[in-house]
């Protein structure tokens, strides 16, 4: 049993090897080819290495890697990805895995992490010896059984009565709302670029982070929705009042749940209308009556909006391996310290920003 060195950039050569990898494993949409793929090719620098260990000819794990400083390596984890690009076959011992990596990767590492784990796909697992947890984020989901009369009615009144004042208040002044689903692989490109106009009036195009046609933000949505659309697993929610379009969602699908990656909406629409909340209650009531997914899935940090549309959160950590345990207590130590100067733990990165956002005075 060994772990085996390929650089990434050959990821293209290994990509069947990784699905059945993470169709024996995971099962998550997160890890396919389809996403995993354009993720490295617009955001990957040619450094990171693909690792995957073999146990008398059989594939039990594989994961992306990169040396994030001296001695300190990670899972590649660029912040269009929710979930790190790692994933083992249940029952094998983590922390004997990683301290096998961790003596075959290059250089003296000493420490490897696993950023970004979802309990959801993998139980966390006990600190111990050389591994130690860090918690990340909260994270929210809808699980979709049942009727959608009976998950709408136990919402809260205030979330109730607020869309329809705001459906009577569209009513009344004559704005007819739609919401309109995109899922061909011909269409993704124009939803793409429409999410990019809608994000690019707002303000992340203020901070330079709105997606553009044409910037790598781009170019990795519209490859990667493609190709999910291609197997008939891509979905693009827009939502418009008359003929102008208010909001969007950019989600896939798999493993029974689908996944909301960002959302946006038009912030010139008045302060009094929730765009993305009229357009999640629409779309919810369709996938409570097409019982296609088991959940909805939202990744990104928990907001006080998502608190009021469901109570099923989970805490996603990051796991942190170190070659020998004395570093692990040094390294606990020196978080003491910082977190006495009020500084942020290093072994806890700082919190991604949720990949989806609303209306934040209305939702």
């Amino acid at each position: 049993m060994s772990w085996t060195l390929y650089p990434a950039t050959q990821f293209a050569a290994h990509a069947a090897r990784w699905a059945e990898c993470n169709r024996r494993s995971t099962a998550s949409p997160l890890l396919e080819p389809d996403f995993v793929h354009p993720l490295l090719r617009e955001f990957g620098n040619g450094d990171e290495q693909l690792v995957c260990y073999e146990r008398q000819g059989e594939l039990l794990a594989m994961g992306i890697v990169a040396r994030r400083r001296r001695g300190v390596w990670e899972t590649f984890q660029p912040s269009q990805a929710p979930v790190s690009l790692w994933m083992h076959a249940p029952g094998l011992n983590l922390s004997t895995l990683l301290a096998e990596l961790t003596r075959k990767l290059p250089g003296l590492p000493l420490m490897l992490g696993l950023t970004q784990r979802d309990p959801q796909l993998e139980p966390r697992p006990a600190p111990g010896g050389c591994l130690r947890t860090v918690d990340y984020i909260d994270t929210a989901r809808i699980t979709l059984a049942g009727s959608f009369e009976d998950y709408w009615n136990a919402r809260g009144k205030n979330l109730r009565n607020n869309l329809k004042k705001q459906r009577a208040k569209l009513q009344k002044e004559g704005v007819a709302t739609r919401m309109q689903v995109s899922r061909a692989p011909e269409e993704m490109a124009a939803a793409v670029a429409d999410y990019g106009r809608l994000e690019s009036a707002g303000w992340k195009a203020q901070l330079g982070t709105a997606i553009h046609p044409e910037n790598a933000q781009g170019r990795f949505y519209t490859a990667m929705l493609e190709g999910f659309a291609r197997r008939g697993a891509a979905a693009v929610y827009r939502y418009w009042f008359d003929n102008q379009l208010v909001a969007m969602d950019l989600c896939i699908e798999g493993d029974g749940c689908m996944i909301v990656l960002k959302t946006t909406y038009d912030e010139t629409v008045p302060s009094s209308l929730s765009p993305t909340m009229l357009m999640r209650e629409e779309c919810c009531q369709q996938l409570f009556a097409e019982q296609r997914f088991a959940r909805l899935e939202f990744y990104g940090k928990v907001m006080e909006w998502h608190t009021r549309w469901t109570d099923e959160i989970r805490t996603m950590y990051h796991v942190n391996h170190y070659r020998w345990p004395v570093l692990l207590q040094l390294h606990a130590i020196a978080n003491q310290r910082a977190a006495l100067r009020g500084q942020r733990p290093a072994t806890a990165p700082a919190p991604a920003q949720s990949l989806q956002h609303g209306n934040p005075s209305t939702e």
